[in-house]
């Protein structure tokens, strides 16, 4: 029987990447053998960036559209909550007031 993807174009990911390790937040944009795309961030800054966007100055967050090659792609997570966590969406939207997607996905990247 066919596995189903459970990944879907506007759904909100987490990604881990190999060499050099970075975890990246984002919703995704499209996902094939060569790789993945996604509007998203580097979650290093992560309290840096909701303090940002709660201040209103998002535009000085450093979020961007990346097309991650598979070969660097350690794991892809669904954005959800998990025992007890919520989701970084859901911070997201309790820190800053904001909805992830509608910060993620400008008019330009409208969600499938």
């Amino acid at each position: 029987m066919p596995q189903t993807m459970p990944f879907q174009p506007g759904d909100l990911v987490v990604v881990v990447l190999q060499a050099p390790r970075e975890r990246i937040w984002g919703a995704l944009l499209g996902l094939d053998a060569s790789g993945i795309a996604i509007r998203g961030l580097d979650l290093t800054p992560w309290e840096e960036v909701l303090s940002l966007v709660r201040t209103g100055e998002s535009d000085q967050v450093a979020l961007g559209t990346r097309f991650l090659p598979m070969h660097r792609v350690e794991a892809m997570y669904l954005d959800e909550a998990s025992s007890g966590a919520p989701s970084l969406a859901e911070i997201f939207r309790n820190r800053t007031g904001q909805e992830a997607l509608g910060f993620l996905l400008p008019v330009q990247y409208p969600r499938a």
